[in-house]
């Protein structure tokens, strides 16, 4: 999501489950344009929800991981991410993407039952269908893109009722996905398999015990492998081994207490699971091109109250 930096920053809970904050309260809804410069590292974090993820690239490609496969998002060309599937998107060659995000929760859909578990349930629950890629050169997802558009600038305007108009524009970009479902064209076949729910596991362990001492074995241990089909299922899904993994989590946790608290940098270190000082300040260096430090100063004026003298 936005914050009040310009960057954006996707929050997960522990099990890796993003917290999603709708556009406006009870109205499970969320509609953003964005450009991947203004992500960490130009990087999302892995994560997953329940809600149904629309993306359209306005310029530029992306990468975009979806448990364990890795597509290239082309210009003008988009997704759709069914519930509960592991993501993320990054640049390609740190290369600047400007895109739309839209994110729907099914609940949105559910007041007529029989037109959810009609036309819904089948799509949501068949769990082959991870993702539909959207290319712009097929009618039928030209149509859908286009009213991914059509989406955005009804927010943009802000009219009175404009989330009717988005909700009804949904149920026809819907019954589009729902015909092609019909019809026995599902665009990615898949199901989750072993090593995505281990994957999960891992991802989700690291979340939660990322203050505490954490080796390869642990983290194998906290999906019932090896500690060889861990770094080979972290390459698979994560283009990373499990310890970078871990250090990326660590440096993002650690990059937001440097903004928004004033505890010093040894604190944070510590807190956020490095034992030495000289090294949390080397990877941050490499992650963010900046010292500690001088990423804290450009946060100074944002800070309560004086900074300790290590700040």
């Amino acid at each position: 999501m936005l914050n009040n930096d310009g960057k954006i920053n996707v929050d997960v809970m522990q099990d890796a489950s993003e917290i999603v904050r709708y556009d406006e309260t009870g109205i499970p809804l969320y509609i953003q344009t964005g450009e991947l410069s203004r992500y960490p590292d130009r990087k999302a974090l892995c994560h997953w929800h329940d809600d149904l993820e629309f993306i359209k690239i306005i310029d530029g490609e992306m990468n975009y991981y979806i448990n364990g496969k890795n597509l290239v998002l082309k210009e003008h060309d988009g997704i759709m991410v069914n519930t509960r599937q592991m993501h993320y998107g990054s640049s390609i060659d740190q290369k600047d993407c400007s895109f739309l995000c839209i994110l729907v929760h099914p609940a949105l859909f559910s007041s007529n039952k029989l037109i959810f578990r009609k036309y819904l349930l089948p799509i949501l629950e068949d769990r082959e269908t991870e993702y539909v890629y959207l290319d712009s050169g097929c009618p039928g997802h030209a149509f859908i893109l286009d009213s991914l558009t059509d989406m955005t600038e009804l927010k943009r305007q802000g009219e009175y009722g404009y989330e009717l108009e988005i909700i009804g524009l949904f149920y026809r970009v819907w019954k589009n996905l729902a015909r092609q479902f019909q019809a026995g064209n599902p665009a990615a076949p898949g199901s989750e398999d072993m090593d995505t729910k281990v994957q999960k596991d891992m991802v989700s362990f690291i979340y939660q015990h990322y203050t505490e001492r954490l080796t390869l074995s642990s983290i194998a241990a906290s999906g019932g492998v090896c500690r060889s089909k861990c770094c080979q299922i972290f390459k698979k899904y994560l283009c990373q081994s499990p310890i970078d993994f871990l250090n990326s989590y660590r440096l993002e946790v650690s990059s937001h207490l440097l903004k928004k608290t004033d505890k010093s940098i040894t604190q944070i270190a510590t807190e956020c699971g490095f034992n030495h000082l000289s090294y949390y300040s080397e990877l941050f260096t490499r992650h963010y091109g900046c010292t500690p430090r001088q990423f804290r100063g450009q946060f100074r004026g944002q800070l309560p109250g004086r900074l300790p003298a290590d700040s």
